[in-house]
């Protein structure tokens, strides 16, 4: 989690950690000792990671170091056969632990092949193994069940509906922030990062796609196909992507030979070619500001929905339709945003939900620095209209980085915390932000950081404790002048 606490906030943390500590210390536990040497205690994994957000998100003791899906996909809105093979090591001795899984419909779950207890509340699955597990310890988990593809959630922000996305043949998923567990049983919080081995079978007139790399593509019987994917790199749940439709692939090659793949479907080739293309200029551009790209691969998953909202999904982006057949000035805005994000969010990982705003921040600044070089708004005149409105914002969603659960995915969170990094610019001057920038994305890449991370790095990169200036701009309740702009006004909020 991040530093900076307000008193509200050590509330909030103090809450979420006695709900973590009293879960984990209920139930029963085993013991185990030697002779010579006395072993650790068996005890539970905590149910949550104590995410002020989302208390009960993630587990406790244990790391996931794989996940192995296997999809017997059916049609659209058929419940089909799934199993969740998970490789792990336990981080402590456990009597038993936790997974994020919500709905569906449980079959079995075993432990290194053995039949293992079982009991669900609410999006919690406690798995109790038949005898202990020793800290240190490898161990696989096999869950089987039928997967409902109609499970949708839905939030009263940018986010709206979430889970499972249908679409008219097929679907495609929008995990964030914590639907992944609608999809697969998983340590669902987006510190917590694993590679994804994704084996999905169709019917032999649809297509499979997934994060990273097609290794793999056999008939089966009965006229199906299956398609198998390797994400590669470990990511965040959140931003797991499959998909299932009638697709066309666009495979080419971008800067530096980095591989392009587009998913569209058939019908949506033509219209959305003209914008889908401008992604290799928008990979050039980011380049030169932020350094090599950080994965295998990148390509833009077409959404044939009525999704109001695209998902920076690793290496394939979600993109609903209607953002590529209107102007391009608008289309490049949400291409350039969710490619932002595979440098902030997906390839340097959240700690925790309330640095989200790290991530939509950079998103947002480049996304709107790009905009005024091509065409759009002023980034300036941008800034000035969220710099007028920030108290406001400040009062109904709470400061950059001390959102409320309710408003985590509002307007703060976006021209908000870019709005932070705009100052940070200001303060800094252009060059020694620019290599802020940089070191960031270079230092944590493939890892998860902090808004205490952001706030140290930029104190070494710029040579001066730079604390005293963010810390009110990321929690304070009053916006603080903007350096360079002793013009610009806040308007009181009401």
């Amino acid at each position: 989690m991040s530093t900076f606490p307000t008193p509200r906030r050590r509330a909030r943390l103090a809450l979420a950690a006695a709900v973590t500590v009293a879960a984990a210390l209920t139930g029963p536990v085993s013991y185990a000792t030697s002779a010579s040497t006395p072993e650790a205690k068996p005890s539970p994994g905590a149910p949550g990671l104590g995410d002020p957000m989302f208390p009960l998100d993630g587990n406790g003791g244990y790391q996931v170091d794989r996940y192995l899906l296997d999809f017997d996909w059916q049609a659209p809105k058929t419940p089909f056969e799934a199993t969740a093979t998970i490789k792990a090591t336990a981080s402590q001795a456990l009597s038993r632990f936790n997974l994020d899984f919500g709905g569906n419909t449980l079959h079995a779950v075993t432990v290194d092949g053995r039949a293992a207890g079982t009991s669900r509340a609410g999006d919690e699955l406690t798995v109790t193994p038949k005898a202990p597990l020793a800290k240190g310890r490898s161990f696989t988990v096999k869950v089987t069940y039928t997967a409902d593809p109609t499970q949708v959630r839905h939030r009263d922000d940018a986010i709206e509906d979430y889970g499972w996305i249908p679409t008219p043949d097929g679907t495609v998923v929008y995990p964030q922030p914590n639907g992944a567990r609608l999809i697969f049983p998983a340590n669902d919080h987006p510190s917590q990062r694993a590679p994804i081995t994704f084996r999905i079978t169709t019917p032999k007139d649809l297509t499979a796609v997934a994060n990273g790399k097609l290794v793999g593509k056999a008939a089966k019987p009965g006229d199906r196909v299956q398609w198998t994917y390797d994400s590669e790199q470990p990511l965040s749940t959140q931003l797991v992507q499959l998909a299932v439709g009638r697709f066309t692939l666009d495979d080419r090659t971008g800067p530096g030979g980095l591989p392009i793949r587009d998913v569209v479907p058939d019908a949506l080739v033509e219209p959305t070619a003209k914008y889908r293309k401008l992604t290799e200029d928008h990979l050039a551009w980011l380049q030169e500001k932020l350094g090599p790209y950080p994965f295998n691969r990148y390509g833009i998953l077409v959404g044939d929905t009525d999704l109001g909202v695209a998902l920076e999904t690793q290496t394939l982006s979600l993109v609903p339709k209607a953002d590529l057949l209107g102007t391009q000035v608008d289309a490049e805005r949400n291409l350039v945003h969710e490619l932002t994000h595979q440098w902030f969010g997906d390839s340097v990982a959240l700690k925790g939900w309330s640095d989200l705003w790290v991530s939509e921040g950079h998103a947002r600044f480049y996304e709107r620095l790009y905009s005024e070089q091509h065409g759009g708004t002023s980034f300036e005149e941008a800034m000035k209209a969220a710099y007028k409105a920030h108290d406001q914002w400040r009062k109904d969603y709470g400061a950059p980085a001390e959102p409320t659960e309710p408003n985590l995915f509002k307007r703060m969170r976006y021209d908000g915390s870019a709005l932070v990094l705009y100052a940070l610019r200001e303060r800094v001057g252009e060059q020694t932000f620019q290599k802020i920038e940089r070191a960031w994305v270079t230092e944590y890449r493939g890892k998860a950081a902090s808004t205490r991370d952001y706030v140290d790095l930029a104190s070494r990169v710029a040579g001066e404790d730079l604390e005293g200036f963010l810390k009110p701009w990321l929690y304070g309740a009053k916006t603080p002048p903007m350096p360079g702009h002793p013009d610009w006004v806040v308007d009181p909020a009401t």
